[in-house]
C-alpha cells in the first residue's frame, strides 16, 4: 500500500503532525494519579511545563474491562509482572481515571495549551468522550483486535492513533482495514512493545519505516523502555509521534510509575527529539552555509621555499598545507616539474598563471 492522502492531513486543532514538523509528544498519565484528582491536575501542569504537545488518559471502569473475580485467568500470577498478586478487577479499579475527572483534566489541558484526549476501551467510553468533544482518539495495543471498538472510533471521523503492541502483521492489517472501511479519519500507527518495562532490544525501531510503507500511514512510537534513548532514535527512522508514560515521581509509586518519565526527563525528551528532528535536515553532500567559512582551512598547494624565476617546482619547495587559498592538492602531480614564470616567495599560494 502506498502513502495515502489521510496521513498528509493529520492535524489536531492547530497542531499539524508529520515528518515536516517536530514529533508530536504525548504524555500518558494512565493510573499514575494514584486515585487523586489533585495529583492528576498536577501531572497536567508538569506535562505542560515540560513542553509536551498532548496529555492522554484512559477511559474505562473495572466493570467495563473485566469481571469481579479473583481466580484463574482473572488473577495475575506471573512472577515477572509489575502487577503480580492483583486480580484484574482490582488492578483496573485502582488504575482507572474516574469519568467525572475527565472534564476537569481536559479543561486544565486547554488552560495549559495541551491537547487532552483518551483511549476508550468500550463503546460507552467512545460516546462519553464524544460528549466531551475530544479532538482525537487512541486505540490501545490491547484493543487492536477489538474490531467493533475500532469501527466505533472510526465512525467519529476524528484523527486516531493506534498502538500495535502484541500484534502480528495480519492483526494490524485487519485493524487498519476495519478503520478505513468505516470511513475513519487520519490515522497514525505506533510501533509498540507491550512489556513493562520493555527491553530496548525488543523495540525493533526499524519497523517504523516499514509500517509507513506497508500501511500507507504515518508511524510513531509508544515507548515503554526506561529513559529516552529509544524515543530519540525513533525520530531518525521517521516517527512523527512519541508516547511515554509520565509520573510526578517514581518514588511515590503508582501502577505504571516504574517505567514512567518524571517531569525533568519528559522535558529532556521533548528537547532531544526536537533537536533530533532538526538534525535530520535534507539530503545533500554540499557544504552548508555555516560550513563555507571554514573552507579556507582546507589544505592547498603553497610555496614553502623561495623559488627563482625558471626554477623547477619540487617537493622541496612546494607542499600541501593549510590554509586553502592555493590550488587544490589533487593538482600535485600536475604542477610538479613545472618552471616558475617569475620568482615566488615562501608562503605564496600556487596558481596556474605562475608556471611556464
Amino acid at each position: 500500500m502506498s502513502t495515502g492522502s489521510s496521513q498528509a492531513n493529520f492535524q489536531v486543532g492547530n497542531r499539524p503532525v508529520g515528518p515536516d514538523h517536530p514529533p508530536f509528544i504525548i504524555a500518558e498519565m494512565s493510573g499514575n494519579h494514584n486515585g487523586s484528582l489533585e495529583k492528576a491536575l498536577a501531572i497536567v501542569d508538569a506535562v505542560a511545563e515540560a513542553g509536551a504537545d498532548a496529555l492522554k488518559i484512559q477511559t474505562y471502569t473495572a466493570d467495563t474491562m473485566t469481571l469481579d473475580l479473583s481466580e484463574g485467568e482473572f488473577f495475575i500470577e506471573d512472577p515477572t509482572s509489575l502487577w503480580k498478586g492483583e486480580s484484574l478487577y482490582n488492578l483496573y479499579q485502582k488504575a482507572h481515571t474516574p469519568w467525572d475527572w475527565h472534564k476537569p483534566i481536559f479543561d486544565r489541558c486547554r488552560e495549559k495549551g495541551l491537547i487532552g484526549f483518551s483511549s476508550p476501551f468500550d463503546a460507552t467510553a467512545v460516546d462519553f468522550l464524544q460528549d466531551l468533544n475530544v479532538p482525537l482518539f487512541k486505540i490501545a495495543s490491547f484493543e487492536i483486535v477489538d474490531i467493533p471498538l475500532i469501527r466505533k472510533v472510526a465512525a467519529t471521523g476524528k484523527p486516531t492513533i493506534m498502538s500495535t503492541g502484541l500484534s502480528n502483521e495480519q492483526e494490524v492489517a485487519e485493524a487498519v482495514q476495519a478503520f478505513q472501511q468505516a470511513n475513519g479519519g487520519p490515522l497514525i500507527l505506533l510501533k509498540c512493545t507491550s512489556s513493562y518495562p520493555a527491553d530496548p532490544k525488543d523495540s525493533n525501531l526499524r519497523t517504523i519505516p516499514y509500517i509507513q510503507e506497508r500501511f500507507g500511514v504515518y508511524a510513531g512510537l509508544s515507548d515503554h523502555t526506561l529513559g529516552t534513548a529509544a524515543a530519540v532514535a525513533s525520530v531518525a527512522l521517521g516517527a512523527v509521534a512519541i508516547e511515554k508514560h509520565v509520573t510526578l515521581s517514581r518514588s511515590e509509586g503508582g501502577v505504571d510509575s516504574a517505567f514512567s518519565l518524571e517531569p525533568s526527563e519528559l522535558k529532556r525528551l521533548v528537547e532531544e527529539t526536537r533537536l533530533a528532528h532538526r538534525a535530520l535536515g535534507g539530503v545533500g553532500l554540499n557544504p552548508t552555509e555555516n560550513e563555507r567559512k571554514n573552507l579556507v582551512f582546507r589544505r592547498s598547494l603553497y610555496v614553502t621555499a623561495d623559488i627563482a624565476q625558471g626554477e623547477t617546482l619540487t617537493p622541496q619547495n612546494i607542499r600541501a598545507i593549510r590554509p586553502g587559498l592555493g590550488l587544490p592538492p589533487k593538482h600535485w602531480d600536475d604542477v610538479l616539474g613545472k618552471r616558475a614564470k617569475t620568482s615566488l616567495k615562501r608562503g605564496k599560494p600556487l596558481a596556474w598563471e605562475m608556471f611556464e
